[in-house]
């Protein structure tokens, strides 16, 4: 499969708001007292799932969008040879 700029983009953007809203969460939760601790064991694994979740898409965005302008410039460099 193929990944354009603004699916690459769109990945990113996903990302960095997976990775702004958990930072948030992991602050509310350390301000939280009183739990038992199942609770914070459950949030925990949450949060570093989703965590990674946002790891992968950055790198999976990232490779896509390096990878395009190379294939531009093959399908510039063909059609000027033409």
């Amino acid at each position: 499969m193929r990944i354009g700029r603004k699916l690459a983009g769109f990945l990113v953007a996903v990302a960095l708001w997976n990775l702004v809203t958990y930072s948030v969460f992991v602050n509310n939760l350390i301000g939280t007292d009183g739990r038992p601790t199942g609770y914070y064991v459950a949030h925990a694994v949450l949060i570093v799932v989703n965590l990674g979740i946002a790891a992968v898409l950055a790198v999976v965005a990232w490779r896509a969008w390096r990878a395009l302008p190379a294939a531009s410039e093959r399908n510039e460099d063909a059609s000027t040879r033409g």
